[in-house]
């Protein structure tokens, strides 16, 4: 039996929220992959992305991911987690992976903060242009597509308990 869930799916998807509570619920510790980034480079992610580039970023959140050592946690990962196959292979490793899946003018109304979030977007990259890039990427690796438009917090929490009870069965 896999013993962690990882999170994964567009930013402002809900992988913070839903995981801090999910981990509450489950009796699991809960890992943000946004914060191990912020806390190692003692920086904000936007600052990282500001001052040392996208791709340092990167390399950075490849080797959080990959160096991530954890059991019997809820991990919500950045966005971006999706670019590193390598990355995505130890995360499988670790537990099941749940992409939480919002349309785009859901994903726009939540993300007003766009510009200060710290969220990996090539000069004049729009949201439209995030998902159509990612979305294949999360569906592929995801164990579990767990459609979340519009549910709030505990009903997304009890679908997924749903869908994990549903896979440990087969």
């Amino acid at each position: 039996m896999k013993k962690s869930i990882v999170l994964i799916g567009m930013p402002a998807a809900g992988k913070s929220t839903v995981g801090v509570v999910l981990a509450k619920t489950l009796g699991m510790q809960f890992v943000d992959t946004d914060l191990l980034i912020q806390e190692r480079e003692d920086m904000l992610l936007q600052e990282i992305i500001d001052i040392k580039g996208n791709d340092y970023f990167k390399g950075v959140e490849k080797e959080i991911l990959c160096q991530l050592d954890v059991e019997n946690s809820v991990i919500s990962t950045g966005g971006s987690a999706i670019y590193y196959p390598e990355a995505m292979a130890h995360l499988h490793d670790l537990g099941s992976v749940i992409y939480l899946q919002l349309s785009v003018p859901t994903l726009k109304k939540r993300l007003s903060n766009i510009k200060t979030r710290g969220i990996t977007m090539a000069p004049g990259q729009t949201i439209e242009d995030l998902a159509r890039s990612r979305v294949p990427l999360y569906e592929s690796y995801a164990d579990i597509v767990l459609p979340a438009e519009g549910m709030d917090v505990e009903e997304t929490i009890r679908r997924i308990c749903v869908a994990l009870k549903n896979q440990r069965k087969r």
